[in-house]
């Protein structure tokens, strides 16, 4: 392990960071709330142990291998959430436990949504924008960003892409990566404008235009409300809450093909995208006909209204919140929990075991009736009309059978902290897939859980951010030997 190019990287990366820490200042200055002191702490923290990382070994030239990629993705996503957590700590209006800010910062990052906080409409707008800001940076992954910058400043990029893209999903749309990494984030950015915008058109106000498109886009579910989305009570604003969600869980390489060769159809033509726009819209019918059947709205319109939009939002893994779909009919909020478990496209910032590996899996169990009804057949499967390779079937059950393993364990081991049931299978999903908003006990926000169980949700969310395999690498005998 080659110990000198991690340091440096991360090193690195921590400067890069720091640069971040200087929005909410200037938000701070408009609003005169007094809370610039603690950011400029956190940006002279950040900064300096960015320099002592970076400075020891900033002439090594070591070639830059996956696992010190592996190693630096992990890493420095831990490390990252400990210097975002510094505001909430040094903030006088929140009075935060470590626990409760590091959870608060890692859920930002990973895009999870899950809040300890409560009383957001009377929390200095510097600390509700700093919070919105960390979701729209670990949207598309702040690594990513780190390939399109590192290259101009002697660090190679190309492991550390893989690491933190351990999908099957996720193609090098350029030849070379750190004109991929520019390439994504130019259509995130351009998303990004146009939603705030669009929520600005639609009536919110100039800041919460700009924090709902943050968080919208990363398919993250903060808000600047306690009452989420549902504190407009506006068909407008939940309409473009419905199409940025939408567009943010398609795989942004398919954004890419369908901008590059200025055709929508190219959309279509794609089998992830058509398997999840019938998904949606399954999950759409479904809500809302069972809300109109059970007379839970009064019309067959406002059932469509909350049945779409929380349909839309569980689905893509967001988490915003229209209503307390908590109090709906005890079918729906699991299955709308459940629905969040295949979550979006790969290769968007969705969370979840995304469409395609369950189109994969559900195809291999097609596959599999068939061979025992004919013995001798050869069927393949495909994708997009090409046979998909063994190794990348091999990979996606390999995928789900960690998932599978990871959930039970951390579910059982909120269980051991005193959650019941319910809250403890909710936590964990919500969790795991990156989605925030949870059943039980954790229905209104994570602040009454125990410290032990904010920590293992907080390695949870980390979890489902890197897609499990990078960090379950990290952890495994074989990565350490030398």
């Amino acid at each position: 392990m080659q110990f000198s190019i991690v340091f440096k990287t991360i090193g690195l990366l921590l400067m890069v960071f720091s640069l971040t820490q200087l929005p909410p200042i200037v938000v701070d200055m408009i609003y005169q709330q007094q809370e610039a002191f603690s950011f400029v702490i956190a940006f002279t923290l950040t900064l300096i142990s960015g320099l002592l990382l970076y400075l020891p070994f900033r002439n090594s030239t070591k070639d830059f291998r996956i696992r010190e990629g592996v190693l630096v993705v992990v890493s420095f996503w831990f490390v990252l959430s400990l210097f975002a957590a510094t505001p909430f700590l040094l903030s006088n209006s929140l009075d935060m436990a470590f626990s409760d800010a590091f959870f608060e910062s890692m859920s930002g990052l990973t895009t999870t949504g899950a809040t300890v906080l409560s009383g957001l409409d009377d929390l200095p707008k510097a600390i509700l924008y700093y919070r919105q800001q960390l979701q729209w940076l670990g949207g598309m992954g702040i690594i990513v960003l780190a390939v399109a910058i590192l290259p101009m400043l002697g660090v190679g990029g190309m492991e550390l892409y893989h690491a933190e893209s351990s999908g099957i999903s996720k193609d090098r749309l350029t030849p070379k990566l750190a004109q991929t990494a520019k390439a994504l984030w130019k259509i995130y950015l351009s998303f990004t404008i146009i939603c705030a915008v669009a929520y600005y058109w639609a009536g919110m106000s100039a800041f919460d235009a700009i924090g709902h498109s943050y968080s919208t886009v990363a398919i993250g579910g903060f808000s600047t409300h306690d009452l989420s989305i549902g504190y407009f009570d506006s068909v407008m604003i939940e309409s473009v809450a419905i199409v940025f969600m939408f567009l943010a869980g398609v795989n942004f390489s398919l954004h890419f093909f369908v901008w590059r060769k200025k055709n929508v159809f190219e959309f279509f033509k794609d089998s992830e995208f058509k398997t999840y726009l019938t998904f949606l819209a399954t999950m759409t019918i479904v809500t809302t006909f069972y809300l109109w059947n059970a007379e839970y709205y009064q019309s067959i319109e406002g059932s469509f209204r909350q049945g779409i939009f929380q349909s839309v939002s569980m689905a893509t893994t967001t988490g915003f919140i229209s209503t307390n779909f908590s109090l709906w009919p005890l079918i729906l909020p699991v299955l709308l929990i459940f629905a969040s478990f295949v979550g979006a496209c790969a290769g968007s910032t969705g969370g979840g075991i995304k469409i395609v590996r369950a189109l994969l899996m559900f195809k291999l169990a097609m596959k599999e009736i068939k061979k025992f009804i004919h013995p001798n057949a050869q069927i393949n499967i495909k994708l997009n009309q090409r046979s998909v390779a063994e190794s990348t079937l091999v990979s996606v059950w390999g995928f789900f059978s960690l998932y599978v393993i990871a959930f039970i364990f951390i579910m059982i081991a909120l269980m051991f902290t005193g959650m019941d049931q319910v809250t403890s299978f909710s936590a964990t999903a919500a969790s795991m897939n990156n989605l925030g908003p949870g059943l039980g006990d954790v229905s209104q926000n994570y602040g009454s859980i125990s410290e032990s169980a904010k920590w293992i949700l907080s390695f949870s969310m980390l979890l489902g951010r890197l897609e499990i395999l990078t960090l379950m690498a990290l952890l495994h005998k074989a990565f350490w030997r030398f």
